[in-house]
């Protein structure tokens, strides 16, 4: 083992005590701890390289450190392979998430789980729509001039509009909206479909012509992404157990995580369903997050990502830990709502 190599060691023995402990750590502590191989003025050398180079920082005048953004970056980045969950965990994962009842129900667990298996705040976008199919419209009269819209997209995820007409329909007049509606929506990517609809109302027999354009309105308006409905959230009281972890920024976390804006755009660029990205600390673009670190992946399945999911926690966490539950949920999250 070279120098570079045993130094990386005690970096990765200082990341796991202190995780742990929540305590800075000594040189005496990781030589009684951790195999490490050496004797103590050397481990106590290789400390003194690491701080100078940024990995570690001495917090107070104690003489223990603590691992910086730096150093828990080039943990993660040296993690050769992210530790699988048990047999069991993954059993309990998959038994849980499918027994939800619907795409809600499906995120609630899937957050609820997440928040659960890390410690962590857990966050879930809804399926992108854009990315979502059609699978059926069903139209549903609620009085003779008043009609409820149910469109349901292939990932279980359903929209309801009431529709409000000038003038009563009846149950034939009905059931011919019904197919021309679906003829032309179904199947087809939420914009492929928006398009078709609003083009529909020109093709409409002229007795369906005025209802037609009043209902595709409002199904073109369905069909357009609402950012203010894409995200659920699960495990905020974690972050108030380590309030240590968050000197003077524990309240902007929490107004950030509530206002969901800048958790969105963190989700909406984890697009690779095979890849968990991992920010920490000051590569989070939010000053509010930049005490953070968010660990995040998207879910989907067969090639399709739906949307992006992670964890919200301090800098002080356990990477492979939260990396592999994160990993795990999104590809059961995904295999579940692309095969719904």
């Amino acid at each position: 083992m070279n120098a570079e190599e045993r130094r990386f060691e005690v970096l990765r023995a200082i990341v796991a005590d202190y995780v742990a402990t929540k305590e800075p750590v000594g040189s005496k502590a990781l030589v009684d701890r951790h195999n490490l191989g050496v004797s103590s003025a050397t481990v106590r050398n290789d400390m003194a390289t690491l701080e100078e180079e940024g990995f570690i920082v001495q917090p107070h005048t104690s003489a223990g450190r603590v691992p910086t953004d730096k150093g828990y970056r080039m943990f993660v980045d040296r993690l050769h392979e992210i530790k699988p969950l048990t047999a069991a965990e993954r059993r309990a994962i998959r038994r849980f998430l499918e027994g939800a009842l619907d795409l809600d129900d499906v995120l609630r667990r899937s957050v609820r789980l997440l928040a659960q298996l890390t410690q962590h705040v857990a966050v879930m976008q809804y399926p992108t729509l854009t990315r979502s199919t059609v699978r059926h419209l069903e139209v549903v009269t609620i009085t003779s001039s008043r009609l409820l819209l149910v469109l349901i997209a292939n990932t279980g995820r359903i929209d309801q509009r009431v529709v409000e007409l000038d003038e009563e329909i009846d149950d034939d007049d009905l059931a011919r909206l019904r197919d021309l509606l679906n003829s032309a929506m179904a199947e087809k990517h939420f914009e492929e479909a928006s398009a078709a609809v609003s083009s529909l109302p020109e093709q409409a027999p002229p007795e369906l012509k005025d209802v037609l354009t009043r209902i595709c309105s409002v199904l073109t308006e369905t069909l357009v992404e609402h950012p203010e409905e894409r995200m659920v959230l699960g495990g905020t009281p974690n972050l108030t157990r380590n309030v240590a972890d968050f000197p003077n920024s524990l309240r902007e976390v929490l107004e950030a995580l509530e206002e969901q804006v800048v958790v969105l755009k963190l989700l909406t660029t984890a697009r690779d369903a095979n890849t968990v990205q991992v920010r920490i600390g000051m590569e989070n673009e939010a000053k509010e997050m930049q005490t953070t670190s968010v660990v995040s992946t998207g879910y989907g399945a067969g090639g399709m990502v739906l949307g992006g999911l992670g964890v919200v926690g301090p800098t002080r966490m356990d990477y492979p830990g939260t990396m592999a539950a994160v990993r795990a949920v999104a590809s059961y999250v995904g295999e579940i709502l692309v095969g719904r």
